[in-house]
């Protein structure tokens, strides 16, 4: 079977489409606002996302404490949780009273506490339900409301089933779907499993794209790096067979209890999938491109990668105009002549997420936040635990993870304290760097 690619392989040919974007899965626990004041100065361009809020805490909570921004600027999403129409209006309604641009439901997590709740992965079983909460939220939003789901729940793996919820809630109003490429398996698996054991089905996602072709999708789920990424999203054969399962394959993933103690086997790629976009390419029928990458875990533990988010888009991407109007303050330029070329070359001019930016920078930003936020009871123990990765994979990155782990010097809430661990970590990297260049000569 010959490969299918949605792109040409003329390097001067953008690969994705303007408004592409790269975004960070909503996590609970975890990407709060200082997480997102965090990745914001990595990346400009990419859309962060809250922990899911549900509508009910929202009616009954502290709005400051639940919906509070930090530094995290635009492109900013609030994730809810919830099945009332009319609750989830009132939290939309105020989520952008507090300055979200986007509005999102979540139908894919699969945790017993959403389940108890009846949201998250299992509102997939009522699509109308879904409709008629996005319909209630558009109604007194003026920003975009979105849908993140899964491909299916428990043994729903026929592409039917997410057609259909696909479908249904398209016909409500909604443009932009997030797909997590996975089942949820309700029973059986918790949600770390959810996340790991459940294959990962890239070419639904894609199938889905042609048949909707009106509205947007986003892919979700094991993306490793920004280049596996520009693969997946580009070439449906390539997403087929990611991680490493060949077409028609059987699966390698072990029997696991999914329902009710039974064993489910469930196919690592979907080749009618495959076959179907193959076909449509051999009609010369143009396939609808994603429009989105979301980076979960991988982007939490290993943060650098989400530096090199502005210059990829710039690189891959047709011009967004949006960030060209941005852009046009720093580039020396008249409007007319702003270019591709030059949104990439500006990146020096910026201060997030470009080639120049180091690690050292990033931390004196930091500092600058926790003075700024200290008189909002900002203390240094709400960032540390974010930032631990920011020396993933670099030498004398325990050194860092070490000092921000420690009680101690964490209850001492000095901001400065983050510069003199930089400069030990800055220190030791380059002292191991002095000895393998001594052994190498």
């Amino acid at each position: 079977m010959s490969h299918v690619s949605s792109v040409s392989n003329n390097a001067a040919s953008p690969a994705l489409p303007a408004g592409f974007r790269v975004s960070v899965a909503p996590m609970m626990e975890w990407t709060d606002r200082h997480c997102r004041s965090f990745h914001r100065l990595l990346s400009r361009q990419a859309w962060l996302y809250t922990e899911m809020v549900t509508a009910q805490a929202i009616a009954h909570g502290d709005l400051d404490h639940l919906l509070g921004r930090g530094e995290e600027g635009e492109r900013v999403v609030l994730q809810l949780g919830g099945n009332d129409p009319q609750l989830l209006a009132r939290a939309a309604r105020e989520g952008v009273a507090y300055g979200y641009d986007e509005i999102n439901l979540n139908c894919g997590c699969p945790s017993d506490r959403v389940r108890e709740g009846a949201f998250g992965a299992c509102l997939m079983a009522e699509p109308q339900r879904v409709a008629d909460c996005v319909a209630a939220m558009q109604a007194v939003v003026p920003v975009p409301v979105t849908v993140k789901h899964r491909i299916g729940i428990d043994r729903h793996e026929d592409y039917a089933f997410v057609y259909r919820f696909v479908e249904t809630v398209a016909a409500a109003g909604c443009r932009r779907f997030i797909v997590h490429a996975r089942n949820a398996w309700l029973d059986g698996l918790d949600p770390k499993a959810n996340r790991e054991i459940p294959p990962l089905r890239y070419a639904v996602v894609h199938r889905l794209a042609q048949d909707f072709s009106h509205c947007a999708f986003e892919l979700n789920g094991g993306l490793q790096d920004l280049a596996m990424g520009l693969a997946v999203a580009t070439d449906p054969a390539h997403a087929a067979s990611v991680p490493s399962a060949k077409v028609g394959a059987p699966s390698s993933t072990p029997a696991v209890p999914a329902m009710a103690g039974a064993p489910v086997a469930v196919p690592a790629v979907d080749p009618v999938h495959l076959e179907s976009l193959t076909a449509l390419a051999a009609a010369r029928r143009p396939l609808q491109p994603l429009t989105g990458l979301m980076y979960g875990r991988k982007a939490y533990h290993e943060p650098w990668l989400l530096a090199g988010v502005d210059a990829w888009l710039a690189a891959h991407a047709e011009v967004d105009e949006a960030f060209v109007s941005g852009l046009r303050g720093v580039i020396d330029e008249p409007p007319s002549a702003v270019t591709r070329a030059s949104v990439a070359s500006s990146a020096a001019a910026l201060p997030e997420g470009n080639a120049a930016l180091t690690r050292a920078a990033v931390v004196d930003a930091l500092v600058g936040y926790l003075e700024r936020g200290a008189a909002q009871g900002v203390e240094l123990r709400h960032l540390a635990r974010h930032v631990l990765g920011l020396y993933h994979g670099q030498p004398a990155a325990r050194i860092w993870r070490r000092q921000l782990s420690d009680p101690q010097a964490l209850a001492r809430n000095d901001p400065q304290w983050l510069r003199t661990v930089c400069a030990q970590v800055e220190a030791e990297a380059a002292r191991q760097a002095e000895r393998l260049a001594g052994r190498e000569g």
